[in-house]
């Protein structure tokens, strides 16, 4: 009898947990900040720092920064927090001349283009950046890749050079017959 509470005990405990880390794979976490500036991770119900943030978003995780007394949006704050941290410790990505830029465009009637600028950019750039990771782990690829951009590359040089040395030069079709071309001795 004893062992089959015990066995239930425990089953139900593993069920728990699973429930409780399906859960926290499929929302956001929610980090609460106390005035005492710690913040707390509902998730595993356990105080964490600023750089365990960074590596929650590094990792891709989702989640939220609550005020622990009024429930307010945090997150953006914490987030450019640390992005402070980053430029004050080594190389920065903002140039002066990039910050200046900027705080221009604050309160101007483009600061929503701006916002959507950026948003759309810097997840073009991920995504070139994961597609770049993904071939190199491929080296074939990638090496086919940068001969098909070398190949295309040389016969646009090769192109021009026609055009501006014989001023009627039509490239041959993709078909494969030969194109059009007038200014050519033995065409």
């Amino acid at each position: 009898m004893v062992e089959k509470l015990f066995s239930f005990k425990n089953s139900f405990i593993i069920n728990c947990f699973k429930l409780k880390l399906m859960k926290s794979l499929t929302e956001p976490r929610i980090i609460k900040k106390y005035p005492n500036r710690r913040l707390y991770d509902t998730t595993i119900s356990s105080y964490i720092t600023i750089e365990d943030v960074r590596n929650l978003v590094k990792q891709h995780i989702s989640f939220t920064i609550q005020d622990a007394k009024t429930g307010e949006d945090l997150t953006r704050i914490i987030l450019l927090q640390i992005i402070l941290e980053q430029e004050e410790r080594g190389n920065p990505i903002f140039s002066s001349e990039v910050l200046t830029q900027l705080i221009r465009f604050y309160g101007d009637t483009l600061q929503g283009i701006v916002t959507n600028y950026f948003e759309r950019s810097l997840g073009l750039f991920a995504k070139q950046q994961a597609d770049l990771q993904e071939k190199m782990y491929n080296p074939l690829s990638l090496m086919t890749d940068i001969a098909e951009q070398n190949i295309k590359l040389w016969k646009d040089m090769q192109e021009s050079f026609f055009r501006a040395t014989f001023p009627g030069f039509h490239p041959p079709s993709q078909d494969g017959s030969k194109g059009k071309n007038e200014n050519i001795p033995g065409e």
